[in-house]
């Protein structure tokens, strides 16, 4: 088995579309160490904190570092348990049974067109935990299997993200402690299970906390919790990261001064009690166009920062630029 073998510190840039900005990541201790021990124990890892510190963004570094492919499902209200596992397409079955009464086609024809078999398409479950068998039956269906960034590869292992599981209700999770507890499932029509192949995926799952989660689910899966903004020195952690973001900004002259701005926007926002509160995703939005619109000559970082800031920091109902 293959584990994180990387340094604190460590910068892995992620791969992005054209025209979207560059994402990169760096590792700390207590990432590396959680996501360790989630590959050793067979278990999904959680990961609590607030939007914006990094929790989606790690999934991906931990599959680029890991050559594993990467899966990724991002969980909303009308969210079923069953989305992560397989679809059935009922409605393009209903239209083959009508097509094919239509055409005059035997009771056999019909019966052999309309297996249950013949629309079922693989879930992001399936595909991390046998890549191969997802592979096959997404090929029956002719289905692309999920895209894959540079140096991501399924004969490595996956790396799947369960992104914002809190915005569904209780019935997802609970109906995942099978498939993540045994590793195994039974597809819809189906006798034999989909089960985990040779390498165990890493699964990694986001909550920003909006919903408790159940205590059952809890049980099957480690936890790490990311708090950028409750250590002693988000500071120097901010200015650490902005560093590898932006290197030819000056540390002292934007970097700093546009942390103090975000932290003490924030502080004012949780005195408030104004959601949501700013942090890291929009400290790195403003440092982004501080730099390219001093680069087009709009004007010197250091005074953009103030002329920048309340658009990208204040975000709150009632808040005052």
């Amino acid at each position: 088995m293959s584990y994180l073998d990387i340094k604190a510190g460590e910068k892995v840039v992620l791969d992005a579309p054209k025209g979207v900005p560059e994402q990169v990541h760096l590792f700390d201790q207590k990432s590396i160490d959680a996501i360790n021990a989630a590959l050793a124990a067979r278990r999904p890892l959680l990961i609590r904190g607030e939007p914006g510190v990094g929790k989606s963004q790690l999934a991906r570094a931990a599959a680029k570092r890991l050559n594993r492919a990467y899966v990724s499902h991002v969980v909303d209200a009308h969210s079923e348990s069953r989305d992560l596992l397989w679809h059935f397409d009922a409605v393009q079955r209903l239209a083959d049974a009508q097509l094919g009464t239509a055409l005059g086609e035997t009771p056999d024809e019909v019966k052999e067109k309309l297996h249950i078999d013949n629309y079922l398409h693989p879930g992001p479950l399936w595909w991390v935990f046998n890549w191969q068998n997802a592979k096959d039956q997404a090929e029956k269906l002719k289905q692309n299997p999920p895209y894959q960034f540079a140096d991501c590869a399924p004969e490595n292992g996956a790396v799947l993200l369960i992104d914002e599981i809190d915005k569904a209700e209780a019935d997802l999770p609970n109906g995942l402690l099978e498939a993540l507890g045994e590793g195994r499932f039974t597809p819809m029509g189906r006798k034999e299970p989909v089960c985990v192949s040779e390498i165990f995926p890493l699964v990694i799952i986001t909550t920003n906390e909006d919903r408790a989660l159940p205590n059952a689910f809890l049980r099957r899966c480690l936890v790490l919790h990311l708090d950028l903004f409750d250590q002693k020195a988000p500071i120097a952690i901010l200015v650490e990261r902005a560093k590898a973001h932006f290197p030819g900004l000056d540390e002292e002259k934007v970097i700093k001064p546009a942390a103090e701005q975000m932290l003490n926007d924030r502080a004012t926002a949780k005195s408030n009690q104004q959601q949501p509160l700013p942090g890291q995703a929009e400290f790195f939005d403003l440092l982004r166009a501080v730099k390219t619109l001093s680069e087009q000559g709009k004007g010197e970082p250091e005074s953009l920062i103030a002329k920048v800031a309340p658009y990208v920091l204040q975000k709150q109902a009632g808040a005052k630029e």
